[in-house]
């Protein structure tokens, strides 16, 4: 099985160290190093621990036929543009059964008209990864509140809604949410 745990960790930014400790339970930077390399056999529990440390999918770790894959021509920052010093991928979002999606209308906060937001769906024990976090929350009679989640205490989710001067939104504990994962923006 060929993966791709080296490009998507590089991608993130982040180091063997990184990942290792972010393992649960957490593992050594070597052992990341040896499974990415193929020097060690990477069974599926690993790829989805993995999968999990780098906040992915098990299938995007993994080279599957007809899989696309976007070449990195350019890195930029405030040093402007250069070519990357080793290839890079991209590699597009793949959606999970836990996905919703949300589309933007008209610009407000930091969206902009045409938007498409990826959520991801959580049941009410994991709102606290949700806090200071936009997310999605289902309301009675079919209708939604999109926001920063801003607290949590006794039962109550407290979101702040998008836009200039919005006030704060307390609600009931709603039976789900769905954190922004992934914006997807055309230009």
């Amino acid at each position: 099985m060929i993966t791709r745990i080296r490009d998507v960790r590089k991608a993130k930014g982040l180091t063997l160290e990184d990942v290792a400790l972010r393992c649960d339970p957490p593992t050594t930077a070597q052992t990341i190093g040896r499974l990415e390399t193929g020097m060690r056999t990477v069974s599926v529990g690993w790829l989805n621990r993995i999968a999990t440390a780098l906040d992915v999918s098990s299938a995007d770790l993994v080279d599957m036929p007809g899989q696309e894959t976007l070449p990195v021509a350019a890195l930029i920052g405030p040093e402007g543009a250069r070519a990357p010093t080793s290839a890079m991928i991209l590699i597009p979002p793949t959606a999970s059964g836990a996905m919703v999606g949300v589309r933007v209308i008209a610009s407000i906060g930091d969206y902009r008209g045409g938007d498409e937001i990826w959520c991801e769906r959580i049941a009410a024990d994991g709102y606290a990864q949700a806090l200071n976090r936009d997310i999605l929350v289902p309301r009675p009679g079919g209708r939604f509140l999109f926001g920063r989640l801003i607290g949590r205490d006794a039962g109550m989710v407290h979101i702040l809604p998008l836009g200039a001067g919005s006030r704060q939104q307390v609600l009931a504990d709603p039976p789900w949410a769905a954190i922004a994962r992934k914006l997807i923006r055309n230009l």
